[in-house]
C-alpha cells in the first residue's frame, strides 16, 4: 500500500474513532501491568472478569505478594495459562518493589526484564501508560498489517518495524488501538466483514476471504 492510501487508511479510522483505547479494564498503570501480562493468549473478557474481583482485593505489588500464590490463583483461574501467568505477576510484584519502588518502569528495557512482559506486552505498556508513539504487535494487528497490505512482514518484528516507518507521526500513538479494534470487529480472521469496512477500497484483499 502507497503511503498516500496507509495516511487514508489512518485518517478514515481516525475520524470514526478519535479517541481509541484498550479494553482492558483498568484504573493505575500497574492494573495495566498485570492486566496485559494476563492477557497473553487470553481474551480481555475473561481477563476483565478476574481482574474486577482482583483488583477489588489486591492492586498493589504488595497486595498481591500478600495473596500468595494459591490465593492469586483463585482469581486468575478462568484465564489460559494461569499458573505459569500467576508465578510471573508474583515474580513481577517482587522485582517491582526491590528494583523501582513498586512503581511501573518508563523504559522498554525495564519493562522487558520483568518476568512475562515481552516486546509486545512493554510496547502496550509504554504506548498506554505513557503516551509513547510505540506499536504493540498482537495476532489482529499481524493480520491486518499483512492482508491489507499496510505493513506486510513475516513476523511480528518485520510488520511492527515497517508500521514505524509507514504510519504518519501524527497517527502512531492511536496506530496500535485503531489497528487492534480493526482486527477484533471488523478484519476478523475467518469471515472479514469486507461489506461494511471503511478501507475496503484501499485493501489489497478486500473482498477475497469473504
Amino acid at each position: 500500500m502507497k503511503a498516500a492510501a496507509i495516511s487514508e487508511v489512518f485518517d478514515r479510522l481516525a475520524r470514526n474513532n478519535p479517541a481509541p483505547t484498550t479494553e482492558l479494564e483498568y484504573r493505575s498503570e500497574f492494573e495495566l501491568l498485570i492486566s496485559v501480562i494476563l492477557s497473553a493468549q487470553a481474551t480481555d473478557i475473561s481477563v476483565n472478569k478476574a481482574t474486577r474481583n482482583l483488583f477489588q482485593i489486591a492492586n498493589t505489588p504488595s497486595a498481591i505478594l500478600a495473596l500468595g500464590l494459591d490465593g492469586l490463583k483463585g482469581y486468575i483461574q478462568n484465564i489460559g495459562l494461569f499458573n505459569t501467568k500467576a508465578k510471573n505477576v508474583l515474580k513481577t510484584c517482587e522485582m517491582l518493589l526491590e528494583k523501582h519502588g513498586g512503581e511501573v518502569p518508563r523504559t522498554r528495557t525495564e519493562l522487558q526484564a520483568l518476568p512475562g512482559v515481552g516486546r509486545k506486552t512493554a510496547n502496550v505498556i509504554l504506548n498506554t501508560a505513557f503516551g509513547k508513539p510505540v506499536i504493540a504487535v498482537d495476532t489482529h494487528i499481524f493480520r491486518v498489517s499483512n492482508r491489507t497490505g499496510i505493513a506486510p512482514g513475516k513476523n511480528v518484528d518485520e510488520v511492527e518495524n515497517r508500521l514505524m516507518k509507514r504510519v504518519p507521526d501524527q497517527f502512531k500513538k492511536d496506530a496500535h488501538h485503531w489497528l487492534i479494534l480493526h482486527g477484533r470487529y471488523v478484519c476478523t480472521a475467518r469471515k472479514p466483514k469486507c461489506g461494511s469496512c471503511m478501507i475496503n477500497d484501499l485493501c489489497k484483499n478486500a473482498f477475497m476471504f469473504s
